[in-house]
């Protein structure tokens, strides 16, 4: 069941009117960032420091442009042709080192090695030869190829973000991917990517496209009015920044409001993400495929041939300890390697554009965009590790980010969920945090149901490893083993429904689930553009339902599992009154209460 987007009438102040004092008001101090996290901040690096990031928080801000309407065809910097096909053949450097480790040094590997690198030296010239674009009235146009020439025309009012990428070779020549994006996946064709302009015109790009697709759509929005519908800005009740960008009156651009920021003490959360595992995993397969493509067989090499000798020499204690050591090794080094490539030196902060901007990278450094009169909401993640030592991160509901658009919600990265709250807090300028809003109880069949799931397959698992045991194959002490998968599995389906949650909170519908992962979402009530109510024929015998709200934004669609099938119907006709009232077959369900035993409270008891 889907309906016409919500509305709320009387939206903010136009940009020349000031907003309203948000959250990050002096009593969070300057910018939002208390005394206590200052000192634990990441600072920026010293005069004496070597910092290349083309546009990091403390570069200067970018001369203003001269012409906004660059009616003309220009060219990519030229020293794209040199960064280009080095940062390609670096990324290939692994290879390298594997095959000359794994398949002895014969002179084979150099060679590949040289020719390869001409080929890429070739190919970055002619790129860079064929490769034109321009940026019109209404447009955006890229021409690039030559044997098989591509044409690419983004509108600039359908213009959604526009992000800035740096890897390691272009911060060395100072230059920056410039990606044009309509809101579709990460790698949708519709995307527009420069590859790649200076820093300075990589930031004059990202004002000029943000400010003329705000343009466009304000013009929309008015045309809207005066045929009788809701302009877009109130369509979404987003309020334009304080403190418009002062070009005009010639005064200068005023620092950006830092929400957030890297702390030193952030990396204890690293090894808990298991990203290093999943580094090595990908590393070793994406390593085994390549030499199996070049014909190297890997049990030819001495090297590996020795190493399996004096393992297999070891005392069987002594392995054990190895073997541990080995994984813990590659799980908490690789995880804080991954941790710091990824989100050194992250910083959040709300631009004077109307824009909320997240720079990270230690490498490749990364600039994303988002316009806060997209956002809708804002959702709280805490995975398993994560959660048992109080942390989690925080990504934002903004329409134009699918569910196939990478990181570019991430809003922070694993820190603790204290900040994450905050930074929910922050970002909606609503305070409290609406992630942190009381959660009402699910009923008691809701936890049968979980318990249901959980045990039932656990004992059927059990029942095929005595099976096991009885005939033979497996040794009676892993069945003695596999009993400890059964109180597992009661716990696992008691913590899912302890995690169960749902609230309508001013603006906001709140709701929380998943054990392994668990979620908060807080979802803009005038962003739900339709509801759909699922119930499975176990689901009608024990009165529940799960109702999902339906949006423009983030995944799409964001559910409340196993709710009460009268506290459902009531939550949904309150959050979008009217949408739901046709399909009731009762009428309107009665005004949702705030629930006095909330989840948000009891979890602040014990924690």
């Amino acid at each position: 069941m889907t309906g016409p987007e919500g509305t709320a009438p009387g939206g903010g102040p136009t940009p020349d009117q000031p907003s309203p004092q948000g959250p990050t008001g002096p009593h969070l101090g300057p910018a939002g960032v208390g005394p206590s996290q200052q000192e634990d901040a990441i600072s920026p690096p010293k005069d004496g420091d070597v910092d290349q990031s083309p546009f990091g928080p403390d570069a200067p801000p970018p001369p203003e442009l001269s012409d906004p309407d660059v009616d003309e065809w220009r060219r990519l910097d030229p020293r794209i042709i040199a960064a280009r096909p080095l940062g390609e053949a670096a990324g290939l450097l692994w290879l390298l080192v594997v095959a000359l480790f794994v398949g002895g040094d014969n002179g084979w590997q150099l060679r590949i090695a040289g020719v390869v690198i001409v080929i890429l030296g070739v190919n970055g010239l002619i790129r860079w030869l064929t490769t034109r674009y321009r940026i019109t009235e209404d447009q955006v146009l890229l021409h690039t190829g030559w044997v098989f020439r591509k044409h690419l025309s983004v509108p600039r009012d359908r213009i959604r973000t526009v992000d800035l990428t740096s890897p390691l070779l272009h911060r060395v020549f100072r230059l920056v991917v410039v990606t044009v994006g309509t809101g579709h996946s990460a790698t949708s064709p519709d995307e527009l990517s420069l590859n790649a302009v200076t820093a300075a015109e990589a930031e004059q790009l990202r004002v000029l496209l943000l400010q003329r697709a705000r343009a466009g759509g304000e013009a929309a929005a008015t045309k809207g009015a005066a045929e009788g519908a809701p302009p877009d800005g109130d369509e979404v009740g987003e309020t334009s920044p304080a403190g418009a960008t002062p070009h005009e009156d010639g005064e200068p651009v005023p620092p950006p409001d830092q929400l957030s920021r890297l702390r030193r003490s952030w990396l204890r959360f690293a090894p808990l993400t298991l990203a290093g595992l999943a580094a090595f995993g990908v590393l070793f397969g994406t390593s085994y495929q390549a030499l199996e493509g070049l014909n190297v067989e890997i049990t030819d090499s001495s090297v590996l041939a020795g190493i399996q000798e004096w393992v297999t020499a070891l005392p069987a204690p002594v392995l054990v300890a190895v073997a541990a050591l080995s994984f813990l090794v590659v799980m908490v080094g690789g995880a804080l390697v991954v941790y710091v490539v990824r989100y050194w030196k992250y910083e959040l902060s709300r631009e004077h554009d109307g824009t909320l901007r997240v720079r990270r990278g230690l490498l490749t450094t990364r600039s994303v965009s988002i316009e806060e009169k997209r956002l809708r909401g804002v959702e709280v993640v805490e995975p398993l590790l994560l959660r048992s030592a109080k942390g989690g991160s925080a990504d934002a509901i903004v329409t134009g980010f699918g569910a196939l658009s990478g990181d570019r919600d991430l809003l922070l990265p694993p820190a603790p969920v204290t900040e994450a709250h905050r930074v929910a807090e922050l970002v909606t300028r609503t305070r409290p945090a609406p992630t942190l809003t009381g959660l009402a109880r699910h009923p008691s069949a809701a936890r049968r149901r979980r318990l249901v799931r959980t045990v039932v397959p656990t004992l059927g698992l059990l029942g095929g490893l005595a099976w096991a045991v009885v005939e033979g194959p497996v040794p009676v002490w892993a069945g003695y083993l596999g009993l400890v998968a059964l109180p597992l599995a009661v716990l696992l389906g008691v913590d899912r429904y302890r995690n169960l949650g749902n609230q309508l909170a001013d603006r906001y519908l709140v709701g929380r689930r998943g054990s392994l992962v668990r979620r908060t979402f807080a979802l803009r009530t005038d962003g739900i553009i339709g509801w759909k109510v699922r119930r499975s024929l176990f689901q009608r015998r024990a009165g529940l339902a799960t109702v999902v709200a339906t949006t423009a934004a983030g995944a799409g669609h964001y559910e409340i599992q196993d709710v009460d099938v009268a506290r459902g119907l009531a939550v949904a006709e309150a959050a979008v009154p009217g949408l739901l009232t046709p399909f009731l077959t009762e009428g309107p369900r009665p005004p949702v209460e705030h629930h006095a035993d909330d989840l948000s409270e009891r979890d602040g008891r014990r924690n």
